[in-house]
């Protein structure tokens, strides 16, 4: 007492010196009176020091106080401005710097140097305006460092903020844990804070816990505590345990009120037991506890959700009978029961009858009446005029699907001008259009072939994020709003802006085929194929199934480009997804590659397309088996020209070899034929010939001597002067075996036994 005395003491003394001095009156936390705010920090007033200080210098101010400056301050030539009585007050200068700074020690200083001491009053104030609950929780728990102790008053407030935000375990702690530790006693009101949270969280076992543990609490459960677990249960349906715990509430003497018989009310039409909350409303009226308009249009709007409106009627004039007035919410609820159900004319009825009596439409009620005016095509006039309406009052409209009907009726009955302007309706009416709304509109825009329009319109939906935006009420765009789009985008040159549409399409998980053709055509038309080959990577990882067509249209592009290595990979991609390239097709990337000089890639494209079957463009294999066997890769054309023999498309080896002597290929030219004996392939004698004679010109006697053993071997002819030749040339390099043999083989006899016409060429010889 005598401490209290003594601080009350020093404030009035403060007050009065700083009105003596001029200066502001205190502020509503005396203790932060004398200070300055600048910013997070502080510095005394020259009120605070003392007169005659030496350390600094007093900076004059008008009114006849004077107040120092920060050394910042004074290095910027800004004196510090002084605390007016417009100043925020102390609380919401801590709720400011904890929601702008994080919550490290260097902020709890910044707080104890704005005031040394706490209490209840600017604890409370802190808590109720933290911007945050984990801020108001954290200053809770940390003021207790500076001395600071909690009673059940700050206790209660913060179990409030947290149950309203669903921090329901720090609550639950707080209440069971830290209360006893500190000898303070929770009240009702914490639990029934606490009980209700759990019901809104959706868990009723909680609840119940703790509110059949309230008197081992030492808590007496009175009419709160039950309102508040009565709500909890018949959330989810717990009708009968309702039931129980009000006859015990009965037993132990806790009257109801108006507020429990409306929960239990609305607990049980919540749950379709009508039958129950008449007998509760009944029993309402027994004990002399009169219903209210809650009461009523909590049983009406129970009666229009079980679509019984004939009773809804009924209790709604017994409604009147009470001398109650209904409001704007009953005729909301029955409207809606009545346009619901499809019967529009006595939903317009109702609304009529509530002009009548100067009760104006509300947001409710317009949202309970369009959508059935809007569903019927006749009313859709009566629908815009209604929206007029709200425009005119300034009426939002949250309702999504009002609108939605209002486009797709209108739509419908072909008046597809009037349906775009409902867009601009909606932001009048401050609605938000989503995804619904302009699939709708893009379907029959393209419908009607108006693609312009359709083209502003899904700029419209990329700029304003609409595709992403998560409380969009339809997750995807349809594929009927943004394919005939795409293909028109495609068409025209646009197709840059129509792969920014579609990748927004597909972060929603969209592996439209037919928009991934229409990109890889447009790309493919206007000759940037590396867009569209980044397209076909995209396909080929989804594993999308694609169209021929946009193959073969990014391969001509490719080779448009003068980029044959890269149609030839697109080419193969192609085959691997199962399509066949035409022949012209392989034919022209065939010649690029060729041309380019990548014969051997060529080689391996010409394999795919015989083994494909296709028959033609065998003019182009020759081709690319000559340079084949030019370049030297013997063994690779060998094995073309088998694939070819194996597919019934033989070549011409008799002209390949005539090539390959021509050009001195004569090793190519010894393989092949070789080649040829082995596979028995159709080859003149003559060309024969003409390899051993270019062998035997390059002196290379024992390859043509092994090659005109293996003619003879199989029974073929050849020149006898060529072997004649060949003999003498094998005598003079003094390889008289192989000629002995070679001679035997032409004139079947030793060179020793001359007879008859045999003599003169082994005289020759």
């Amino acid at each position: 007492m005598a401490a209290t005395a003594i601080s009350v003491a020093r404030r009035r003394a403060l007050t009065v010196a700083l009105r003596a001095l001029g200066g502001p009156s205190p502020k509503k936390y005396p203790c932060f009176a004398p200070r300055v705010f600048h910013g997070f920090c502080t510095s005394q007033s020259i009120n605070d020091q003392p007169s005659g200080s030496p350390d600094r210098p007093p900076h004059p101010s008008a009114g006849g106080a004077t107040e120092l400056a920060s050394p910042r301050e004074e290095e910027k030539g800004r004196p510090r401005r002084r605390p007016t009585e417009s100043s925020a007050p102390l609380h919401e200068t801590i709720c400011y710097m904890m929601a702008k700074r994080p919550w490290t020690t260097r902020l709890q200083n910044s707080i104890r140097s704005l005031c040394s001491s706490f209490d209840q009053e600017l604890v409370l104030a802190v808590v109720r305006g933290a911007r945050e609950p984990d801020h108001a929780l954290r200053f809770f728990r940390w003021v207790e460092k500076t001395g600071f102790r909690h009673d059940t008053a700050t206790y209660g407030e913060i179990v409030r903020l947290l149950t309203r935000h669903r921090m329901l375990n720090h609550a639950r702690g707080l209440i069971l844990d830290d209360m006893p530790k500190r000898g303070l006693q929770p009240d009702e009101r914490m639990l029934a804070a606490l009980i209700e949270g759990y019901g809104l969280a959706g868990i009723p076992q909680e609840a119940v816990k703790i509110f059949r543990r309230m008197p081992d609490l030492g808590v007496e459960r009175g009419v709160r505590s039950y309102d508040a677990f009565f709500k909890a249960i018949l959330r989810s349906g717990r009708a009968m345990m309702a039931k129980r715990v009000f006859n015990q509430m009965l037993r132990e003497g806790v009257e109801p009120t108006l507020f429990t018989f409306n929960n239990l009310i609305w607990g049980f039409c919540l749950c379709q037991r009508m039958s129950t909350a008449a007998r509760f409303l009944a029993e309402m009226k027994e004990r002399s506890i009169l219903p209210d308009v809650v009461t009523y249009n909590t049983f009406v709007g129970g009666l229009v959700r079980g679509g019984k409106l004939e009773d809804a009627e009924k209790m709604f004039a017994e409604m009147g009978s009470a001398g109650l007035a209904p409001n704007s919410i009953t005729y909301a609820l029955l409207i809606k029961g009545y346009a619901s159900s499809g019967k529009v004319g006595e939903a317009l009825r109702f609304f009529a009858q509530m002009v009548e009596k100067g009760i104006k439409p509300t947001e409710q009620t317009y949202s309970a009446l369009l959508p059935g005016l809007c569903g019927d095509m006749e009313r859709l006039g009566e629908a815009k005029k209604l929206l007029g309406e709200m425009t005119e009052r300034h009426i939002g409209l949250r309702d999504g699907s009002v609108f939605l009907n209002l486009i797709s009726g209108l739509c419908g009955a072909g008046r597809l001008d009037e349906a775009l302007q409902v867009l601009p309706m909606m932001e009048g009416l401050k609605a938000r259009a989503d995804l619904s709304h302009y699939n709708v509109l893009l379907e029959n825009l393209c419908r009607e072939s108006r693609y312009d329009r359709a083209v502003e319109m899904v700029d419209e939906v990329v700029e304003k994020g609409v595709l992403l935006d998560p409380r969009s009420s339809s997750s995807e765009m349809s594929p009927g709003a943004y394919n005939p789009v795409i293909e028109y985008m495609c068409r025209n040159g646009l197709t840059k802006k129509a792969e920014a549409l579609f990748r927004q399409v597909m972060k929603k998980g969209a592996d439209d085929p037919v928009a991934f053709d229409n990109l890889i055509r447009g790309h493919a038309r206007e000759g940037t194929p590396e867009s569209a080959a980044d397209i076909l990577a995209i396909v080929n990882r989804r594993g999308v199934t694609t169209e021929s067509d946009a193959y073969a249209m990014l391969v001509e592009s490719f080779l448009g480009k003068g980029d044959p290595a890269v149609a030839k990979a697109t080419l193969d991609s192609m085959i691997e997804q199962g399509h066949l390239p035409s022949p012209s097709l392989f034919r022209s990337v065939m010649e690029a590659l060729f041309e380019d000089g990548r014969v051997q890639t060529a080689s391996r494209l010409m394999r795919s397309m015989i083994e494909k079957g296709v028959r033609e463009n065998l003019d182009v294999a020759h081709r690319i088996l000559e340079a084949l066997l030019t370049r030297g890769h013997v063994e690779e054309a060998l094995g073309r020209i088998n694939l070819l023999r194996v597919n019934e498309c033989a070549p011409d080896v008799d002209r390949l070899l005539l090539v390959l002597c021509d050009k001195g290929k004569t090793i190519a030219a010894l393989k092949l034929a070789e080649f040829g004996l082995e596979a028995d392939c159709e080859i003149d004698f003559s060309t024969y010939d003409r390899v051993l004679d270019a062998l035997s010109e390059e002196g290379k006697t024992m390859r043509a001597y092994t090659l005109l053993c293996k003619i003879k071997k199989k029974g073929g002819a050849t020149n006898q002067k060529g072997c004649q030749a060949l003999i003498k040339s094998l005598i003079a390099e003094g390889k008289t075996e192989q000629a002995d043999t070679l001679y035997r083989l032409v004139f079947g006899h030793a060179r020793g036994k001359r007879s008859g016409a045999s003599a003169e060429g082994e005289e020759a010889a």
